[in-house]
């Protein structure tokens, strides 16, 4: 017997997501009330995946993430108070969709909740990321609309954040970007984040959830990055690597765990670190202009 739809909306961002989307979509299909899918403009064959799979489509130009999901939560016509806020390479297992299914009981904690951290689990070209303190990494992804918070200084990523009422759901959504299965697609796309990382760290020091190791997931996300805040540059993104590599076992992880432990924690920090140490050297201006040319650049 089939069950009636959970009174959520699945919100998914997309920009040539092709070679991702099915998978998104499939796994929330037939038990949320609406599926929306908010698109920048992709010239791929995104849009017809989505309304083959049912979802409603609307197109908005993108600024930025947060900009992108603030402009859904204000706009589009959201029929429930509850939503789940998924990226296109994000997809949800079988277990978390009955853990989720659980929360909406008539005895569940959806009564009194206002937020859910869900599982993340890591897939990097085909392998799950399983060491170097990358799992389990609990994400806000399901929320009341009247409780989240947006912050607009968020500039790579995009942070949900509702003050209250958070509980932890089991069950893993899956995180596997095919976009990035070629090495060369992944450096380019870090490469062009590194830079307003950089910014970010500059622009947005001591600014966002309190730090406090014992907290939610992001007050305590909050003081690990206060510390390494701290931390001098060009070293950090050493210890970074040893930290995770050695003392978190993501040699465990093979050989796909060996590049992505490598050039997520040297690399990329390394080359966030040389940035900040350029605009730390130059006047506030060159900041300015990637702000202006930024977002684009996002979307790929």
């Amino acid at each position: 017997m089939s069950r009636a739809p959970l009174p959520i909306t699945a919100v998914v961002l997309t920009y040539n997501e092709e070679k991702n989307l099915r998978a998104c979509l499939e796994s929330m299909a037939g038990w949320v009330t609406d599926l929306y899918i908010v698109d920048s403009g992709s010239t791929d064959s995104t849009l017809a995946i989505a309304g083959h799979l049912g979802a409603k489509v609307v197109t908005h130009k993108f600024e930025t993430h947060t900009r992108q999901w603030r402009w859904a939560l204000e706009n589009l016509p959201l029929r429930t108070e509850w939503i789940l806020a998924l990226d296109a390479d994000q997809s949800v297992t079988p277990e978390l969709r009955e853990s989720i299914a659980a929360a909406f009981a008539e005895d569940g904690t959806a009564r009194d909740a206002n937020g859910y951290f869900l599982i993340r689990r890591q897939v990097f070209r085909g392998r799950w990321i399983k060491y170097g303190g990358y799992y389990p990494k609990y994400l806000l992804k399901l929320f009341r609309r009247s409780a989240v918070m947006l912050d607009d200084g968020d500039l790579v990523d995009h942070h949900f954040r509702v003050a209250e009422g958070l509980v932890r759901l089991g069950g893993d959504l899956i995180e596997d970007n095919r976009n990035e299965a070629r090495i060369a697609d992944w450096i380019e796309k870090h490469n062009r984040y590194a830079r307003l990382q950089a910014r970010q760290e500059i622009e947005r020091l001591g600014v966002g959830p309190a730090p406090r190791l014992f907290g939610t997931p992001d007050e305590r996300t909050a003081w690990m990055k206060s510390i390494w805040s701290r931390l001098p540059l060009y070293l950090r993104p050493i210890g970074y690597f040893v930290y995770r590599y050695f003392l978190r076992l993501g040699f465990l992880d093979g050989k796909e765990g060996f590049v992505f432990h490598f050039m997520q924690a040297f690399w990329y920090r390394l080359l966030v670190d040389i940035n900040r140490d350029e605009m730390r050297q130059t006047s506030p201006a060159p900041e300015a202009a990637d702000a202006a040319a930024a977002p684009e650049g996002l979307k790929h």
